[in-house]
Order: structure tokens, then C-alpha cells, then sequence
């Protein structure tokens, strides 16, 4: 069998940066594992931008990866107001939450056009059970959804607007530099008011910070391609002392 007709087996398209990838890499699983598994990642499905991934009070049967576009998860209060709880990027497990009880807790929306595979909740504990390599990493992939949980809760206790901006773009940069990419250029597929609710911030409030970091060098932002030209400085405003911060890139 052809390394080729291996990977279309396993559904592996490219997906190195995924979280999944022990679970569909072939150079990680072995023929009679890919066997075995083949049907357990299911195709990828498109979606288009709005379109909800899953609706809070669902019963949770699949954890999803996207592999390309991003999403935001989404509570709705009594009022009907909306709360930007989190985004997710490509490589990232979205409704792992849904452990808790067995149902998701917020609703799952498209940032932008994605491509999202889809695993059986089943198939996860499967092979969670059989390979110690897939455990830990799903392991490490409930901790970094504990710890963003912690850290969004740092930042809306944080007083200062301009903290709570530097402070979101600071961990989009560990993020990123955590899944492999460069942590210094960040796509933001969410709007600016998808930011304003996640910090608890007005639009307005968004944009002019924005601009002070753009206009003070720490930033370069066109559209909604970001560069972080001064990594040392964010962390510093992220972190209240400006001057004594550490580098962006270099925290992991």
C-alpha cells in the first residue's frame, strides 16, 4: 500500500499542526491501526462563514478539529445577549467542554469558511484506551482549554482596556507558537466586536487600541492580518510593567 492510498485511509490531509494527528498520522499509527481506525475520522465538512458547528443543550457525541478557518464559542444569557466565550484556531479541539455533563454549554459559530472533521466521541475513547501517545495528548489538549479558561478570566479582571487588548494578543501569539507557527504574524478571523465581547470591551474601545499599539510600533495591523513588531512590549503592557516584559516568541 502507497504512503498516499495510506494517508487517504487514515484522513490525513496535510494535518501535521493537528491535534488529532496520532490519532490519523500514519507515520504515527500502524497499518493495522489505520485498519482499524479508518473510519473513524469522518470527512472533512465545509462550512460557510455563520454557520453554527453545534448549539448549546446539545448532546455531545463528537469532538471536532477544524482544519482551516476559525471559530468562536458563543453563551447566550437569559436576556438573549450574546458572550464571546472563546476562539478556536486550525489544530485545535472545539466542544471539549461538553465533557463535563455531556452536553455542549455554548454555541460553536464560523468565523470565516472552514473545513472541520468530526470524531466520534466512541472512536475517541477507543483510541484513547489503546495508545498512551493519543492519551497524553488529548490529556494536554483538556489542559490548554483549562488554562485559556484561567487566562480569560484574568484578563476581564484586569482594569485597563489597553491590558486586557495586549494581554489577548499576547496569548494569541503563545498559541500559535504552541501549534508551530510563526508567533509573530496573526490571522484574526474574528471581528472586532467578536474582540470587544471577549473582553468585555466596546467596539470602540477595540479599534482605538488597536491603533495606540499600531501607532506606538508595537503592532502593524492591515485588515485583519496582524504583526507583532515589538513582541517584548506587548507582554509588558499584558502584563502591567512596561519595559520589564519577555518576549512573545519566546514563552511557552
Amino acid at each position: 500500500m502507497s504512503l498516499i492510498e495510506l494517508k487517504a485511509l487514515a484522513g490525513q490531509r496535510s494535518c501535521d499542526e493537528c491535534v488529532l494527528h496520532p490519532m490519523c498520522k500514519p507515520a504515527l499509527v500502524g497499518i493495522e491501526d489505520i485498519e482499524r481506525l479508518s473510519g473513524a475520522v469522518l470527512a472533512r465538512r465545509p462550512m460557510g462563514k455563520d454557520a453554527v458547528l453545534f448549539r448549546a443543550g446539545e448532546p455531545m457525541r463528537s469532538v471536532f478539529v477544524a482544519q482551516s478557518g476559525g471559530f468562536k464559542t458563543v453563551a447566550i444569557n437569559e436576556a438573549g445577549d450574546e458572550q464571546v466565550i472563546g476562539f478556536y484556531f486550525p489544530g485545535e479541539l472545539i466542544g471539549l467542554e461538553g465533557l463535563r455533563d455531556g452536553r455542549f454549554s455554548t454555541d460553536a459559530v464560523a468565523l470565516e469558511s472552514a473545513q472541520v472533521c468530526e470524531v466520534p466521541l466512541p472512536a475517541l475513547e477507543r483510541v484513547a484506551t489503546q495508545r498512551l501517545e493519543f492519551q497524553r495528548q488529548m490529556m494536554k489538549a483538556l489542559g490548554e482549554g483549562m488554562a485559556r479558561h484561567q487566562d480569560h478570566l484574568e484578563l476581564l479582571g484586569r482594569k485597563q482596556a489597553q491590558e486586557r487588548l495586549a494581554m489577548f494578543l499576547h496569548g494569541l501569539c503563545e498559541r500559535q507558537q504552541r501549534l508551530g507557527r510563526d508567533p509573530s504574524r496573526l490571522h484574526l478571523p474574528m471581528s472586532r466586536s467578536d474582540i470587544g465581547s471577549y473582553l468585555s470591551l466596546v467596539i470602540e474601545t477595540v479599534s482605538r487600541g488597536l491603533s495606540k499599539l499600531q501607532d506606538e510600533g508595537v503592532i502593524s495591523v492591515k485588515g485583519r492580518q496582524l504583526e507583532v513588531l515589538e513582541p517584548e512590549r506587548l507582554a509588558s503592557i499584558a502584563h502591567g510593567e512596561e519595559g520589564d516584559g519577555e518576549r512573545c516568541a519566546g514563552r511557552r
